[in-house]
């Protein structure tokens, strides 16, 4: 998950038409506040760099084409644009690489708490759960495509990021809601940029984690001194500006992941208990600490337009058989499957990440614990990627010569990268800290924003028979805020238990 997101166009910066797309590994350092960044690609969130992913557009001023309906000519003409059909694409992908892309996206840290959650919820409230969040989820990422379509109709656009669908939304919405256009695009941008703090902290988290527990094994030391001893490497490798020259680390780290999940499952597989041996149903007071794990681990949506707007065939993304349902079942059958049997075979002992539970003195799950440390230590850096392109421009605009822009960059990624070292030593409760990431961040993109868009967006053109989008998305805003309000307190309850025990 990990996994997507966006530079924030700064208001006031002037936006560029776009002759060609411009790739996503652009250099920081070479690009300007002024200019140049107004017409920057925005990079995907948690999708490594060998993607080389890019989101399309013709920057003509979203804010001028929102308000008047009539600037673009009669209706017939807005209802026969096809958006598809106006993006010039310098490297469109094949259905199987968005695919690769969208799993990607979607598999990181999370997949490694799902037995926790299933300890959080019981093994079939667990089960059945898992796969109703991952329908919800995935219904959620179709409502986003098909309002960025209805958007970019409205308003000729040929594509459309996350924020600016959230922006254009209010923006051509009900007349009362237009002045909280900015504020909608700047909501989203928060959440997206604590989403990705939150991911950094987990990451920090479980290298250190994973760490001491295979040097426990020969000598034991607090989990504050790995921390601490990685706090010089991790600054030094978020320093490389230009995502180009960590193609390979992303590549290596995709390797790393799944040689380290197949070693992981031929544990868990081996010498199963009995289902009797675990709760079925968990109690009330531990479900929301299920729901935020699990939402925190479904959290691709900020994926889901970078990766549609940049597709050969974008027709084939959406649909019954289209490349998202394919991927987000492939990715609901392996939460539910690590969740399952991780959760039966360990019971009640299972740990914040499974790697942690695998036999102590053993070679091979130490190497798994090596091999998923390194990974993700490595995976950081993409995370990391977008926080600092969501606050840099605003960093740079605040200095005049380019030596003093480049070096309030430099401070800015140290003092980011040492911001969540001391959140990760403030929590060092693995479980807890996914959890709080999920239910505070990842319920509000993922289940809570979705709805509200497609509601605003939808309400000149209809709710269908019975209004039933309008019932539809009031249940999932509803469910969605459950999760946030009970997911949150619940985390944050079991945070200030473990600091006071």
């Amino acid at each position: 998950q990990h996994y997507t997101h966006l530079f924030q166009i700064p208001e006031g910066a002037p936006r560029k038409k776009m002759s060609e797309r411009q790739p996503l590994l652009l250099q920081s350092d070479a690009s300007d506040y002024e200019g140049s960044r107004g017409s920057a690609a925005r990079p995907v969130r948690s999708s490594p760099p060998d993607n080389t992913l890019v989101n399309v557009h013709s920057e003509d001023s979203l804010a001028a084409s929102g308000s008047g309906d009539d600037e673009h000519g009669s209706a017939t003409d807005k209802a026969s644009y096809n958006p598809t059909l106006h993006r010039t694409l310098e490297h469109p992908t094949s259905n199987f690489d968005t695919l690769i892309h969208l799993l990607k996206g979607n598999i990181g840290t999370g997949i490694l708490a799902m037995p926790d959650a299933f300890k959080n919820a019981g093994l079939y409230v667990g089960l059945f759960g898992t796969m109703i969040m991952g329908a919800i989820c995935t219904h959620c990422m179709h409502m986003l495509v098909n309002c960025s379509h209805e958007l970019c109709r409205r308003l000729q656009q040929p594509a459309l990021d996350f924020s600016e669908v959230a922006y254009c939304s209010f923006e051509t919405g009900p007349l009362g809601l237009r002045r909280y256009s900015q504020l909608a695009r700047r909501i989203v941008t928060t959440f997206l940029f604590i989403t990705q703090i939150g991911f950094c902290c987990v990451y920090f988290l479980f290298v250190a984690l994973n760490i001491k527990d295979v040097m426990d094994h020969y000598y034991k030391i607090n989990v504050h001194i790995y921390l601490l001893l990685m706090l010089v490497p991790m600054i030094l490798l978020n320093l490389v500006r230009n995502l180009k020259y960590l193609t390979p680390v992303s590549l290596i780290a995709a390797i790393l992941t799944v040689a380290g999940l197949a070693i992981s499952f031929s544990y868990m597989l081996h010498d199963l208990p009995d289902v009797h041996t675990v709760k079925p149903i968990a109690t009330w007071a531990t479900l929301p600490l299920y729901f935020g794990t699990a939402i925190y681990a479904f959290e691709g949506i900020g994926v889901v337009l970078p990766l549609e707007n940049n597709m050969r065939t974008p027709e084939d993304f959406g649909g019954t058989t289209g490349v998202l349902n394919t991927g987000m079942v492939i990715v609901a059958c392996l939460y539910t499957s690590v969740g399952f049997f991780g959760y039966l075979k360990y019971g009640e002992d299972v740990k914040g990440s499974i790697t942690l539970n695998l036999p102590q003195g053993d070679t091979l799950s130490q190497l798994v614990r090596i091999t998923m440390a390194v990974a993700i230590f490595l995976s950081y850096t993409l995370q990391f990627y977008v926080p600092v392109n969501i606050v840099e421009p605003f960093v740079r605009s605040h200095f005049d010569t380019t030596r003093a822009k480049d070096l309030s960059a430099t401070v800015l990624r140290i003092v980011l990268v040492t911001f969540t070292f001391l959140l990760a030593t403030c929590i060092p409760n693995l479980g807890s800290i996914i959890s709080l990431v999920g239910a505070v961040s990842s319920s509000a993109l993922a289940l809570i924003a979705p709805p509200i868009i497609e509601m605003i967006t939808f309400y000149n053109v209809g709710y269908g028979r019975y209004n039933w989008m309008l019932w539809k998305d009031f249940l999932i805003l509803i469910f969605g805020l459950g999760g946030f309000v009970f997911g949150t307190w619940a985390s944050l309850a079991q945070i200030l238990n473990d600091r006071t025990h």
